[in-house]
């Protein structure tokens, strides 16, 4: 059994969950109980929320496996405050655990329900093709889930949830807030990992090989329109991200990696997200997937001890988005 399998994303947010929980009022966020008697946490929905209930929930997305923290970094004249990311576990946080692949629907019509589940839960579910990929899979009594909603799911959809994790509704934690709300820019914007592991595994570099990986991007500013919200986010990723990953194995592929890895590859690189997106006209599919990948990339080869550099931030798309 690898080191890997035996890391359980969903022990490991339970502390994370009881801090949320304990300064709730302190944070601006509501916890309560939901009618299949789960655990619900409204981090930015009915309620202010905070930065640093993002940063909280950015690292329950992470499984517990990294470190998020709020600073500043000089590189953006304008937008000098930043969120970093760390982690040693890259694949299980990011991918395991982070990557927001589990699609959740319920109802139809006007009483449609649909959220993009992330987090710990994923891991025990296994609905995705990439836990093969990523030969990980969790095991625990208790499940969390993340979810950019404004609204919590409904009943049928929580129990179908709490069944496919194999925890009973009680075990359930179930945190959400919009992309609007300060703590739902904050979870989106701690994805520059997640979104650097993710591309590196479209580009089917050996996963197994990122034995770590730090990425920092600025705070994007929320807006109460949603797209331009969502676009913010993105952008403060694709044009303003920094990433940092350590990779054993030849240092070829390390430099393959660097040169292939920023969001300036992709054809629609150039343009605030939100504009991308009216665009194609709210189709994400249109949209080329290598955009969603850091701005600036540095690979360093374990082997050499060489570091490979590939794409630049750019200050005046951020000014242009960020406003």
């Amino acid at each position: 059994m690898s080191r890997a399998s035996q890391l359980s994303v969903n022990g490991g947010v339970l502390p994370l969950i009881e801090t949320l929980q304990r300064r709730a009022a302190e944070l601006r966020i509501g916890v309560s109980t939901g009618p299949a008697g789960e655990t619900l946490i409204d981090a930015g929905a009915s309620v202010t929320g905070s930065l640093e209930a993002g940063r909280l929930m950015t690292e329950i997305c992470l499984g517990g496996l990294g470190e998020v923290t709020l600073g500043s970094a000089p590189y953006l004249p304008n937008w000098p405050f930043t969120l970093t990311t760390r982690t040693s576990q890259p694949v299980v946080a990011c991918l395991g655990s982070q990557y927001a692949g589990w699609q959740l629907t319920s109802g139809e019509g006007d009483a449609a329900y649909f959220a993009m589940g992330s987090g710990p839960g994923r891991a025990l579910a296994g609905k995705e093709a990439l836990f093969k990929d990523i030969a990980y899979a969790d095991q625990s009594d208790t499940a969390t889930l993340v979810l950019e909603s404004g609204s919590p799911p409904p009943e049928d959809l929580v129990r179908q949830i709490a069944a496919d994790c194999g925890v009973a509704p009680e075990a359930l934690t179930i945190i959400y807030a919009p992309t609007q709300s300060l703590a739902g820019s904050v979870q989106i914007v701690g994805r520059v990992v997640e979104v650097a592991l993710h591309k590196a595994h479209e580009l089917k570099f050996d996963l197994s090989r990122i034995v770590e990986g730090t990425g920092t991007a600025p705070l994007s500013p929320p807006h109460p329109d949603f797209i331009t919200a969502m676009g913010r986010t993105n952008d403060a990723v694709i044009y303003g991200g920094r990433i940092l990953l350590h990779v054993t194995g030849p240092a070829a592929d390390a430099r393959a990696l660097a040169e292939k890895l920023p969001s300036s590859t992709a054809s629609d690189y150039g343009t605030p997200f939100a504009e991308i997106f009216r665009r194609y006209e709210g189709d994400f599919y249109k949209i080329d997937p290598m955009l969603f990948s850091p701005a600036e990339v540095a690979v360093v080869a374990l082997e050499t001890g060489e570091t490979f550099r590939g794409g630049a931030v750019d200050p005046k798309l951020i000014d242009a988005s960020f406003g």
